[in-house]
């Protein structure tokens, strides 16, 4: 074996490769597009460097972009995301290079996307815009081979969109988080069972009858709302749009700033893109016990370097647990290191809503070998038809069967003349 790598250990392979056929099971539209690509091989000659949460279901997607002819190489999106018995059997069983390790510093990190970067990528496909970010800033000779690429998750859209308001973006990126059947169902449905469950795998607590505060209401936060409801938390939203807090509010969630929520909350998360969401004044007023957790992007969302130095002594009760003793003897238990809560203490989203959003990652890259030459260096949505066109095979696949327009109906929807 030839293929180039850093993870943590290859001995782990078999039980990666049994765990990544099981999600598969879960990915009937992925292996639709796997068939065909292995078929075509549309991406015959393609170079794409992936920086994902290396899981079970990204394997599934990097195995379909390699079936259709593309050279990829994956590197960790963040530093606790990785399932390094995945990352060993990518590279044993599919010689599919990877760099991750779980719990890897901030330096191996870096290190680890130049790695992904060395195969000089036409297209980057990126989760939280990492690899776009350094390649812009540090591998700017890189810039030549590039055609496009493309984001999955809302904070590397609005990094993404922010590049390109600044002049900054040199090729055109498709925002997979922004199709419907990525955001509708990834981050409603998948973050919020995920959450709960890296919450739950972390402190083994009760949710029945806690005070849950929700920091954010964008399609993570609503789907986190909802779940936390369910196991019977009394739930509290923050906002700062107006907007989202109104249906919060409609949604039957009680809404208030963090200033009134930290007294009385139970356990936090924070689902918003923005760092210092919980910040010191909020940790001054929390109660002895409070938990808090991040399930947005970056581990920006909570101001941990002041909750360290507001700490006079810290301690690890549980594997996930960082528990800082206050001057006042009040116990603050951070989950995760601020992290991805779902993907450092659990296994990240359920593999049938990741069908969807990887289905839109392959054929994303798919349109973009076709299409980058007429793009403008932007930030761009996924075209309509490839969304519904995966929402279509999703239904085939669940064995739901929907009305079909007749052509009177048609020609109605399409006409002015006809009213009352």
């Amino acid at each position: 074996m030839s293929v180039e790598y850093d993870v943590k250990d290859l001995s782990l392979a078999e039980g990666g490769r049994r765990r990544i056929q099981w999600a598969e099971q879960e990915m009937p539209v992925l292996r639709q597009i796997q068939a065909r690509f292995a078929k075509e091989q549309p991406l015959k000659g393609t170079k794409i460097a992936a920086c994902l949460h290396v899981t079970t279901e990204t394997a599934n997607l990097m195995r379909t972009l390699q079936d259709g002819g593309a050279d990829v190489v994956l590197t960790a999106s963040n530093p606790l995301s990785t399932q390094d018995d995945v990352a060993a059997s990518l590279v044993t069983h599919d010689e599919i290079p990877v760099y991750a390790i779980k719990g890897e510093d901030n330096k191996t990190y870096y290190k680890h996307i130049h790695a992904a970067l060395d195969i000089a990528p036409h297209f980057t496909m990126d989760d939280g815009a990492d690899l776009v970010s350094t390649l812009h800033k540090d591998r700017r000779e890189l810039l030549e081979t590039m055609r496009g690429g493309t984001e999955e998750t809302t904070t590397g859209v609005i990094r993404l969109r922010a590049m390109a308001a600044d002049g900054a973006l040199e090729f055109p990126v498709l925002a997979v988080n922004d199709a419907m059947t990525k955001h509708f169902f990834d981050n409603r449905y998948g973050t919020g069972q995920s959450t709960i469950d890296g919450i739950v795998r972390a402190t083994n607590i009760l949710l029945a009858g806690k005070t849950f505060v929700v920091a954010g209401y964008g399609w993570c936060g609503r789907g986190l709302a909802m779940r936390a409801r369910g196991m019977g938390s009394n739930v509290i939203v923050t906002e700062v749009e107006p907007l989202a807090a109104l249906e919060a509010i409609m949604d039957g969630f009680r809404v208030m700033p963090m200033e009134e929520a930290s007294e009385i909350g139970d356990i936090f998360c924070t689902l918003t893109g923005d760092l210092n969401v919980i910040d010191r004044d909020d940790f001054e007023r929390m109660k002895d016990g409070a938990i808090i957790s991040n399930s947005g992007h970056f581990n920006v969302e909570i101001n941990i370097p002041a909750l360290k130095e507001m700490a006079t002594e810290t301690r690890k009760p549980r594997e996930f647990i960082e528990q800082f003793i206050l001057k006042d003897g009040r116990r603050i238990n951070l989950l995760g290191e601020g992290r991805l809560i779902n993907l450092a203490a659990a296994e990240g989203h359920p593999a049938s809503v990741m069908d969807m959003s990887f289905a839109n990652q392959a054929l994303s890259i798919e349109y973009l070998l076709k299409s980058a030459a007429e793009l403008e260096n932007k930030v761009y949505t996924i075209p309509e038809d490839i969304d519904r066109e995966i929402a279509r095979l999703k239904l085939e696949a669940m064995g739901v069967k929907i009305d079909v327009l007749t052509e009177e109906q048609k020609k109605y929807l399409a006409s002015w003349e006809e009213g009352t």
